[in-house]
């Protein structure tokens, strides 16, 4: 059965790309949320399975067929499900499950035939996601890989006619096919040492080499060469630039994108791998340092922003960090439990603040937001819910998983990686609540939308033109007179958008609880559960082999000493947690007047961040810009317009010339050809007496 968990959204994608134009939005709608159902039940089924089998022979395989044969070498489109890609299908089809359902009330107001290219292009992504994580080979992977990076661009590029969504579709496009290179040559790297691309080989063989302690060996490289394949699709240093773009999209795209799916792809395929990452120490290192200046350098960024899309965009980018992190300790199961809670709490967010965009008209600036509490009691609720997930309050989801990671940091011997993460803490728990004091409490700094529209809300094309959408920020494309008249009505989500918000605030509480700390007397059942994918699988008649590449959490602390550890730790955590969102509260709720001239003192250090860093600006004068001039002034003018052009039309004004020439001999005469031939035979017997 496990094909039919990819299959289920595909075939939602084939009957909205082909006849979704003329059903009414309510079956085209309606029929892809099934299909992600659907699929979601499989895999609720699948994974049950899994929970009967013995742990360390927990995996369901299903060959669908076989790809390609070449002498000995075979390749099927297999599928697999084990405790990891279990945990990846949960959330998949889950939380996508909520989005669809979301979607239906949030892009109502698209045209039937829009409606449907957006549903249709939302059930492909979620199967080449499903594919992602089902192959059993990088082979199969890679088709899920490269799969969601063309329905990335499609989704994020969904008003096509809006010049600033096209060049961000662009820009996700080419920016993944940079890292994708990498990857390939990754792929090919093993395939020419182990003779093989399956996972499941892959490790059994790995198991047998020397962990390359001495050196940067074959191992260390081509797993670098897979870690810069992630970079790219997890938006991390130094390929993050697409992701805050990407906002150009609809805001439930951004959800799913940014929560459940593309973007932590690369997490999991070094986890799916862990086995050869943990021989590979030295890329662990630069796994860990990568994934940790990248969570603080996103961090820093996000503070200073003021669309609420790229906030949380800037956020997604450092909580990738966090799980860089926790992989390049080595611990693999803290990391896979930070992107399954993650999942939920950001996906919460970014929904949220498409319930706060639709109740506003487009409008995403949070500094023309304020006072919306009361008006949006459960778009209030829930994303505080999901702000407090995310900054580590303790209780709520967010908490646990980021306790483990900083935990497994410090204890692994990274004390200086630990204290970027704390510090990426405080900025987390600060600029979530600088967004939640901005939007949600003090006085609307904007005048509301007029009553009459607060209930009939305008189509995206109407409100903002050529599909203007939700992603533009308002200041560019949206007609402030239509909030001419103060006190006007706002909406709430309407009920499809609140069960999503709802079932999410659910989620972002109580998912942590797989995972408590055997410090405060849980146990982390996630830990056990996942601990045989990062292992190795025994050869036939051999003794399992255990890489020991789980982190230290999978088991309950022996010594008292660690068990107290993690406890400080934790009290420190929770500490910094509470510090930001009071600092938040003091400088944007209570002394407005401090952020202002903080700017103000500290102005060239609020220019950069609010500029990024001029990365962008950076990446376009040293790469972009160079590359257009070559291609333009070397490889066109001087190259394809003299060389190749000149070679191609040298060649028809010689031909040219020589029928010219030709065509003078053909003068029709018999006397001129009598003579012509005469001359010959004379030049040839005189060329013969002269010999």
């Amino acid at each position: 059965m496990l094909a039919l968990i990819p299959l289920f959204p595909f075939l939602g994608f084939l009957v909205n790309a082909t006849m979704g134009r003329r059903l009414p939005k309510a079956v085209s709608g309606g029929l892809a949320s099934l299909a992600m159902i659907g699929s979601f039940l499989v895999a609720a089924m699948s994974v049950y399975q899994l929970t009967g089998m013995v742990p360390a022979e927990r995996a369901i395989e299903q060959t669908v067929y076989t790809w390609m044969t070449s002498g000995d070498f075979t390749l099927d489109l297999t599928f697999r499900v084990d405790p990891l890609s279990a945990v990846m299908i949960l959330v998949i089809t889950g939380i996508g499950s909520l989005i669809h359902i979301y979607s239906t009330a949030y892009m109502h107001d698209e045209g039937d035939g829009e409606f449907a290219r957006y549903f249709s292009y939302l059930n492909l992504f979620a199967s080449f996601m499903l594919v992602l994580v089902l192959g059993a080979s990088f082979v199969v992977m890679f088709v899920g890989w490269e799969g969601v990076g063309l329905c990335s661009f499609l989704l994020i590029g969904f008003w096509f006619k809006k010049k600033s969504a096209g060049d961000a579709a662009k820009k996700a496009f080419i920016v993944n096919r940079i890292g994708d290179y990498a990857f390939i040559l990754g792929m090919l790297l093993l395939f020419s040492r182990f003779g093989t691309l399956d996972f499941q080989h892959l490790a059994t063989l790995a198991a047998g080499q020397p962990v390359e302690t001495a050196g940067f060996g074959f191992i260390s490289l081509a797993t670098l060469l897979l870690f810069i394949g992630a970079t790219g699709k997890s938006a991390q240093i130094p390929l993050y630039t697409w992701l805050p773009d990407a906002m150009e999209g609809p805001t439930p795209v951004s959800a799913l994108i940014h929560a459940a799916t593309m973007v932590t792809a690369g997490v999991y395929m070094i986890g799916r791998n862990a086995v050869l990452f943990s021989h590979a120490p030295e890329t662990l290192t630069v796994v860990a340092v990568v994934g940790a200046v990248t969570a603080l350098f996103a961090g820093t960024i996000g503070l200073v922003q003021n669309d609420i899309k790229r906030v949380l965009a800037y956020s997604t980018v450092s909580q990738l960090g966090y799980m860089f992190l926790a992989m390049g300790v080595g611990a693999f199961g803290a990391g896979i439990f930070h992107l399954y809670t993650h999942a939920f709490f950001k996906a919460l967010l970014f929904l949220g603040s498409g319930a706060v965009i639709h109740a506003l008209h487009g409008e995403q600036d949070i500094r023309n937001m304020g006072g919306l509490k009361k008006d949006l009691p459960i778009t209030y609720w829930t994303f505080l819910i999901g702000s407090l997930a995310i900054a580590g309050v303790p209780g709520l989801a967010g908490f646990f998983s980021k306790d483990e990671i900083l935990f497994e940091t410090f204890s692994g011997g990274h004390q200086l990686l630990w204290i970027v993460g704390v510090l990426t803490s405080l900025l987390t728990a600060t600029y979530m609540f600088r967004l939640v004091f901005l939007t949600f409490h003090g006085e609307r700094r904007h005048d509301a939308p007029p009553v009459a529209a607060a209930h009939a809300v305008p189509s995206h094309a109407d409100t903002h033109g050529a599909h203007g959408a939700h992603a533009a920020p308002a200041h560019d494309t949206h007609a402030h007179d239509t909030h001419a008249h103060r006190g006007g009505h706002l909406h709430d989500a309407p009920p499809a958008m609140a069960f999503a918000l709802i079932v999410l605030a659910i989620g972002s509480i109580l998912a942590g609880y797989v995972g408590v700390p055997h410090a405060i007397g849980g146990g982390n059942a996630l830990a056990v559960w996942l601990e045989p994918a990062f292992e190795a699988k025994a050869a036939a008649g051999e003794a399992p082999a255990v890489e020991g590449a789980v982190e230290a959490a999978a088991e309950a602390p022996e010594a008292e000493g660690e068990g107290a550890l993690e406890l400080t730790l934790m009290g420190v955590s929770s500490t910094v947690a509470l510090v930001g969102i009071g600092l938040a509260g003091f400088i944007w709720l209570k002394r407005r007047g401090i952020a202002d001239s903080m700017a103000e003192r500290f102005a060239p250090v609020h220019r950069l961040l609010l500029n990024k860093y001029y990365v962008d600006e950076i990446y376009d004068a040293a790469v972009v810009q160079p590359i257009r001039i070559g291609s333009q002034e070397v490889l066109w003018r001087a190259f394809d317009v003299k060389v190749v052009d000149g070679a191609v039309n040298g060649t028809a004004s010689l031909v040219g010339g020589a029928a010219w020439a030709m065509r003078r001999l053909q003068t029709g005469s018999v006397r001129a050809y009598a003579g012509s031939v005469i001359l010959g035979v004379v030049l040839i017997l005189g060329y013969y007496l002269w010999r």
